[in-house]
């Protein structure tokens, strides 16, 4: 199978996943503009196209991170081919725009990694647009999120960042993040610098910022280089849900609720072959990193330090890691960012 014709820049492969604007107002805008957007933004290309014969098509949303790595396995062990299944994975720049095709009928459905706060802004635009069947939840073992701090700094926690220049990840989900965290962390209201996460790390080195809150590999490509070191990882996990061993749900994958009715058994293949993804990472991570590879634009030794995530299927779903999912989503309606509260039970597949 063929790689990315064109391999994504480091900054687009950890770009954030929301719009750069942060109002309620502008949120709103963007829900209502996100169908006719789309169209202008456009897909980057695929890795690669499973094809089958007598199936309808199931285009897949993902963009460049290692989060999605069960998804990129699926695709290139063939999982989904030997299920029959004719799955067209599409890359984008950000999870912003996977969340907009899906909403405009230009997507099937989402990959790991996608933002579970962008897929609930296109909930809210378009009710019932959604069911999510995995998810890749961090925290303190699972690393996905982390401050960063230059490699000499003095600080020594996230409290000590106050009056600081701190950076995060352009877009709502990070910036609401990184601002919710530091207040609650002890530093106070802050402003936070929106800048893409690919830049971190040079900017640090640079001393332009004094902090950043980012995601990985970001911090793997930091200490590699000698230049940056984590302040503290799992933030969310233990800012937002108040635990650092609590489960937070960032990323998903999906399937639209149009394409689940009209092909109900298509549907049940399709999240059997992703599970068998999910299933060979978990098993087999060693093997499975390769697959990065052309998906993302982590190579060399990069694919041996990245962390992984961990992957919850929704018939692994306890009630305690529903709540932990439901309370990540309320900060959003508490925030204002989403203009009304969104139930996760409703937005899980039953199977």
């Amino acid at each position: 199978m063929s790689k990315a014709d064109t391999p994504v820049t480091a900054s687009s492969a950890v770009a954030s996943e929301a719009s750069t604007v942060i109002n309620k107002g502008a949120t709103r805008r963007r829900l209502l503009q996100g169908a006719a957007s789309v169209t202008a933004l456009g897909v980057m290309g695929a890795p690669a196209i499973v094809n089958a014969q007598g199936a309808p098509k199931i285009r897949v949303g993902f963009w460049p991170v290692a989060a999605g790595l069960p998804f990129f396995a699926a695709v290139e062990r063939g999982f989904f081919k030997e299920a029959g299944l004719d799955v067209e994975p599409l890359k984008f720049a950000g999870a912003q725009q996977v969340m907009e095709a899906m909403l405009s009928g230009r997507g099937d459905g989402s990959s790991n990694g996608t933002g579970s706060a962008n897929l609930a802004i296109g909930e809210i635009a378009q009710p019932g647009l959604f069911k999510i069947f995995c998810t890749n939840p961090s925290n303190a073992k699972f690393v996905l999120e982390e401050f960063l701090v230059p490699k000499d700094s003095p600080v020594k926690t996230v409290a000590d960042l106050k009056g600081k220049r701190v950076a995060s990840g352009p877009g709502i989900q990070n910036v609401t993040l990184a601002k919710t965290m530091l207040e609650r962390a002890g530093a106070g209201p802050m402003n936070v610098t929106e800048l893409p996460i690919g830049q971190h790390v040079a900017a640090l080195a640079a001393g332009q910022i004094d902090a950043a809150y980012t995601l990985e590999p970001t911090g793997t490509i930091g200490r590699l280089n000698g230049t940056t070191r984590v302040l503290e990882a799992g933030v969310v996990a233990h800012y937002i849900l108040g635990d650092p061993m609590a489960p937070w749900h960032g990323g998903a994958a999906s399937l639209t609720t149009e394409f689940i009715k009209k092909n109900p058994e298509i549907s049940k293949k399709y999240i059997a072959a992703y599970a068998k993804g999910v299933d060979f990472v978990r098993k087999q991570p060693g093997e499975a990193r390769q697959y990065m590879k052309g998906y993302t634009a982590i190579e060399g030794a990069l694919t041996n330090e990245v962390p992984l995530a961990s992957y919850m299927m929704y018939n692994e779903f306890k009630a305690s890691d529903a709540a932990y999912f439901q309370k990540f989503y309320d900060l959003f309606t508490e925030k204002g960012i989403f203009e009304k509260k969104v139930v996760v039970d409703g937005l899980l597949y039953k199977g």
